[in-house]
């Protein structure tokens, strides 16, 4: 259980920050609804967050993974020198190339009327890509606190911005149309200002990390680079299926659609609203990734390590399915919210967010498999999984969204994870065994979605708001006491919350 103590300091560490610079974040994208009425005013956004992730793993090329794997046996100065001159190289290479052809890049995006974007995108991607290495090396030293801060301050900064040009500007301008803001602020385009802002936000983290970028000597090991990029190579390949299977929905839902251009950008823009609830279970998995990756490399050397991971395995499965009742159980709330403000078009799409939500508790199940590949250095079998993951994603994309809309998508995303989890379970049980609780996890998980079930029966029987919350905290309580009564010795050991399932003597 010390393994489990150790990691779960580190999650608090590491995990506190991501979530809550993930949550400022995904605050903002759900002030979206405030500000603009009709969900097709924000498509374009959609699509410009829908690429990034695809340039982020494009930029990184999986060195933050592999300096992790190699610190255990590389110097680390001299292995942090040679992988920061490879990726602010590239980063200045791959940028140019982004704005040589944005053009085309905004044509393939139908963001023709909008290619200004891109260059706020390049910006973004560039600032956030040399930051990479900077951030890993403060999880590697164990440095938490400055972790913390660069990461919190980035979108203080971001969300900061958005409010004076979305809040504050428009009022001053329309008061003063001579003076400097008044001349400077385009209210025409409003949407554009979120772009600004996460790109003032990444400049900030950049200088906040610049103490980091001054201890990059440039020496640049040409035999360890070889060595690190045969290792990193296929991460690319898996990064890249990642994003079609997590993004590619999105990318490419006005082209598959057959609907007129406005209708189209305005389902678009409540896919994109509607995923952002769904994905709030990301929050939690992105989280635990910051604390687990650097975790299970060191760990894997312990001669209790797959004991070790398959614990964390349940206490993640756990939280994930504590995480999917609470969205799942409480989303009419969003919808009485955005009718609440007279938002109705955004409340379409809401009964997906459910299914989408699973299907990310797939994803976290299987991010945590995944270690699997990377300890055993078998990343090119991890990159095979993902490319079937992609081909999965889009045959059911270009099948299902004619058909059925951002239904079909959701479906397509479910289906991927879904298979990803399992066949990398079973490839993993061959090449690196690991004693997971299989029947007690896949009992979890069924009964979440069990009860999700018969409350959608509950509330379709008797439509009754404060009956559909009421009985919505009683299922959640009964997960929870279920789970305390099964899992009572194991959380008798935990820390902090053991002393309260230990037995009182009398």
């Amino acid at each position: 259980m010390s393994g489990i103590k150790k990691l779960a300091g580190q999650t608090l560490w590491y995990g506190i920050p991501t979530i809550a610079s993930r949550f400022l974040g995904y605050l903002m994208n759900l002030s979206l609804p405030l500000i603009f009425a009709q969900p097709s005013k924000t498509a374009d956004l959609t699509q410009v967050y829908a690429i990034i992730p695809f340039l982020n793993v494009l930029f990184t090329y999986g060195l933050e993974t592999a300096y992790f794997r190699f610190s255990r046996e590389i110097d680390q100065k001299k292995l942090y020198d040679t992988l920061s001159v490879s990726l602010i190289g590239s980063t200045i290479f791959l940028t140019s190339l982004v704005f040589i052809f944005k053009d085309n890049i905004a044509h393939a995006a139908n963001l023709d009327k909008h290619a200004e974007y891109i260059n706020w995108m390049a910006g973004i991607i560039f600032f956030d890509a040399i930051s990479t290495l900077a951030f890993a090396r403060l999880r590697q030293e164990n440095r938490p606190k400055r972790y913390a801060f660069a990461r919190i301050a980035g979108i203080v900064m971001n969300i900061l911005v958005v409010i004076l040009f979305l809040g504050i500007i428009p009022k001053y301008a329309q008061n003063n149309p001579d003076s400097f803001w008044g001349q400077f602020y385009n209210g025409k385009d409003p949407i554009g200002y979120y772009l600004i802002g996460n790109l003032c936000g990444s400049i900030f983290t950049f200088l906040i990390l610049w103490k980091e970028f001054k201890q990059i000597r440039f020496h640049f090991d040409g035999g360890l680079w070889k060595k690190i990029m045969h290792y990193a190579y296929p991460l690319v390949i898996v990064g890249m299926g990642g994003m079609v299977n997590d993004m590619l929905s999105r990318l490419i839902y006005q082209h598959v659609v057959d609907l007129p251009e406005q209708q189209a950008k305005h389902e678009l823009g409540i896919f994109g609203n509607i995923y952002r609830l769904a994905v709030l279970i990301t929050i939690m998995i992105q989280a635990f990734r910051m604390a687990a990756e650097p975790f299970f490399f060191n760990q894997s050397k312990e001669e209790n390590a797959p004991k070790t991971y398959a614990r964390i395995m349940k206490f993640f499965v756990i939280a994930c399915c504590f995480m999917f009742l609470f969205i799942s159980l409480y989303i009419d709330v969003f919808g009485w919210f955005f009718m609440a403000i007279h938002k109705p078009a955004w409340v379409e799409g809401l009964n997906i967010v459910p299914l989408l939500a699973l299907g990310n508790v797939f994803l976290g199940v299987y991010y945590n498999l995944s270690i699997w590949y990377k300890l055993t250095n078998k990343n090119m079998t991890g990159a095979m999984i993902t490319i079937a993951g992609a081909v999965i994603t889009i045959v059911l994309n270009i099948l299902l969204i004619p058909k059925f809309h951002y239904l079909g998508a959701a479906i397509a995303t479910f289906c991927c994870y879904l298979f990803m989890m399992i066949i990398s379970y079973l490839m993993g049980q061959k090449y690196y065994p690991v004693p997971y609780a299989r029947k007690k996890l896949i009992a979890y998980l069924v009964l979440v979605v069990l009860m999700y079930g018969a409350h959608r029966g509950l509330t379709y029987v008797w439509d009754n708001r404060w009956f559909n919350i009421g009985s919505a905290t009683l299922l959640l309580l009964f997960f929870t006491f279920f789970v305390s009564k099964i899992e009572r010795k194991e959380l008798e050991r935990m820390p902090v919350i053991g002393k309260f399932f230990k037995p009182k003597i009398s």
